[in-house]
């Protein structure tokens, strides 16, 4: 099992890659969302430049907002820094375009974006459809340095419904997921994967790396779920994934993509949000305030301990590590923890312990 760290994107904060290097995970993580957070691309160049060994990537990069060259050269200029310590993890973008009160973007034109993005950075010659017009485009000046395409840079493609986890199976080198640690959630994840790579006759490689976004929170003796610091620590993360959450119901109306973790919070929750002040039109700004960065006070009450365990790992050390290898025997090859901007040096420090005995 291997850790990884998402730094949320603050671009004069790229020391602290520095510190999750140190300590010995496996990876740091940079998410992309433009209205929230610093540039994930110039934040990944400082750290490069600071660090040695450990993996850099998106987590994820939002095609949306970029077209599929830009996608591309941004990280080749990155593995030019650190070749082959870099990866590429891509998604539809539902943090990003929803908090400009946007959809993501639809399947059909990400696998297009998925097919285009891979093969120049195999520096193959592809065509590509920009505004009606489709053109043959290759990266020029290969060899003069200005991206590093030799070092492969695998793509790592963000999925949790059958179709989207599909496509990770015809194009992914890998696949990130939300709170995958369930065995069964797992197993239902890699029959998708499995099934698109069976759809273009691939054969996965045996590098193939299953990783999932989590938290995670080492307790204190006689410390419980209800204690202000476990909510304050973990709350953000808790919060962020009940945004989704609402946003796919919203689109859907399927109450079946309601977890049952979220039974017993879910109506108030969905009422609170109806009810905010912000204009309907204009609500989507007021609910992702704070959005994976730090937990509203008017958010605290839904953080309850079904919340907590059915979105984070909890415990004392041995018990999060039994967890972690639950995962591992399920499938999983990495958690990627994802703490809140003022908690992500106190999640570095509890877990000290847990990576020397991992």
């Amino acid at each position: 099992m291997k850790l990884g760290f998402t730094v949320l994107t603050k671009i004069d904060d790229w020391k602290l890659v520095q510190e999750v290097e140190k300590i010995g995970f496996d990876s740091a993580w940079f998410p992309d969302s433009q209205m929230i957070w610093s540039d994930c691309y110039s934040t990944m160049a400082l750290a490069a430049q600071a660090t040695t060994k450990i993996r850099l990537g998106t987590g994820v990069s939002i095609p949306g907002t970029r077209i599929a060259p830009v996608t591309a050269q941004s990280i080749a200029g990155i593995n030019q820094l650190a070749p082959g310590r870099v990866f590429l993890g891509l998604g539809t973008g539902h943090t990003a375009m929803q908090v400009m009160g946007m959809k993501p973007m639809k399947l059909k034109i990400f696998e297009e974006y998925l097919r285009v993005t891979r093969a120049l950075l195999k520096g193959d010659e592809v065509d590509l459809t920009f505004n009606g017009t489709t053109r043959s485009i290759q990266f020029l000046h290969q060899d003069l340095g200005f991206y590093n395409l030799e070092d492969h840079i695998p793509i790592y493609v963000a999925a949790n419904g059958p179709k989207a986890l599909q496509l990770a199976g015809k194009y992914g080198d890998g696949l990130i997921s939300a709170g995958m640690v369930d065995p069964q959630l797992v197993a239902f994840s890699l029959g998708m994967i499995q099934e698109g790579a069976d759809s273009i006759g691939r054969v996965l490689p045996g590098s193939y790396r299953k990783m999932t976004i989590s938290n995670a929170i080492v307790l204190q003796p006689n410390e419980t779920l209800t204690d202000d610091r476990v909510i304050d620590q973990v709350g953000a993360m808790t919060t962020l994934l009940l945004h989704a959450i609402y946003e796919i119901y919203e689109r859907s109306g399927n109450e079946e993509i309601i977890p049952e973790y979220m039974r017993g919070v879910w109506d108030e929750f969905y009422d609170f949000v109806n009810k905010m002040k912000t204009p309907e039109e204009k609500r989507y700004r007021e609910m992702y305030n704070g959005h994976a960065t730090f937990l509203r006070p008017e958010e605290r009450k839904f953080v309850t301990p079904e919340m907590i365990r059915g979105t984070v790992i909890a415990g004392t050390v041995d018990e999060v590590i039994e967890e972690m290898r639950a995962a591992e025997s399920a499938g999983v090859d990495e958690i990627t923890l994802l703490p809140s901007m003022d908690h992500q040096r106190i999640t570095l420090n509890e877990c000290k312990e847990v990576l020397r005995k991992l």
